[in-house]
């Protein structure tokens, strides 16, 4: 048996629910998989074949740690997704140098565009934590120099309606073959909370949108265990890059028939 982790985090509520589904789908494929605490000063990492990130949704307020943590175990072991594809991911300025149409974004607080509603985030942030939708232009400047302010990078876009109707789709690849996409619940609609958004029904992407998530995912050298290409489309209908998910995404296994399977085989074939 091939030994493998499943890296997540302390989880006295029970978060991820989809820690059950990989690892059954894992041992049908031969992997043998032990859930792992990342920051766990006791675990062997070389003792594993590979180590496999997933859940560890706790590292934002210890990036630097996570990150080091990280390049530790990929020098014992085989680190998927590796940590130089961890460390550029976990901070969003990666969307200005993809090359491909995004949501437009300010990235300071000086000379705002005009927008109807914005939307002010940290380039470091997970399920709309501490994010602000508001149509005040003072409001969004203000919000955005106080992550300046604290040293962080805002990011300022327009807030697009779309959402609530159409919604966000999120496109799962494993080893860079498509296996499913859904349609995601808006995060910022009223009423809606970071427990929302693991909230998602099957949706069958559109080429446009097919064709924008693989050219992101061609621009990226490295082995991708795992990826989820966020879209959103634009005023225009145009599709564009809303984020890349390449280190901790919820992958809506429970969503899609055969996805968790179709996992632990490009698991098994990155081995």
């Amino acid at each position: 048996m091939v030994l493998c982790a499943y890296v997540t985090f302390d989880d006295p509520d029970g978060h991820d629910d989809e820690r059950q589904t990989v690892l059954e789908a894992w041992r049908h494929t031969g992997i043998d998989g032990r859930a792992e605490r990342w920051d766990d000063p006791e675990t062997d990492w070389s003792a594993y074949d590979a180590v496999v990130v997933r859940s560890v949704w706790d590292y934002l307020d210890r990036r630097d740690e996570f990150l080091a943590w990280a390049r530790r175990v990929e020098r014992v072991s085989r680190l998927l997704n590796p940590a130089v594809v961890l460390e550029s991911n976990t901070d969003k300025t990666y969307l200005r140098d993809l090359g491909v149409p995004i949501v437009p974004t300010h990235w300071s607080s000086r000379d705002l565009p005009d927008h109807e509603e914005y939307v002010v985030k940290p380039s470091i942030s997970a399920s709309a934590r501490d994010t602000t939708r508001t149509a005040d232009r003072a409001e969004a400047a203000a919000r955005a120099a106080a992550l300046e302010a604290a040293g962080r990078t805002p990011m300022v876009q327009p807030y697009l309606d779309m959402v609530e109707s159409e919604g966000e789709t999120s496109l799962l690849y494993f080893n860079r073959r498509f296996s499913h996409a859904v349609r995601r619940s808006p995060m910022l609609a009223p009423g809606m909370t970071g427990a929302d958004n693991v909230r998602a029904q099957p949706r069958t992407p559109a080429p446009d949108q097919v064709e924008l998530a693989e050219k992101v995912l061609a621009d990226i050298p490295q082995p991708l265990l795992y990826a989820r290409v966020d879209l959103v489309r634009l005023p225009g209908g145009a599709p564009a890059l809303i984020e890349l998910e390449l280190t901790e995404p919820y992958l809506y296994l429970n969503q899609a028939d055969g996805s968790a399977a179709r996992f632990a085989a490009a698991l098994r074939e990155l081995l």
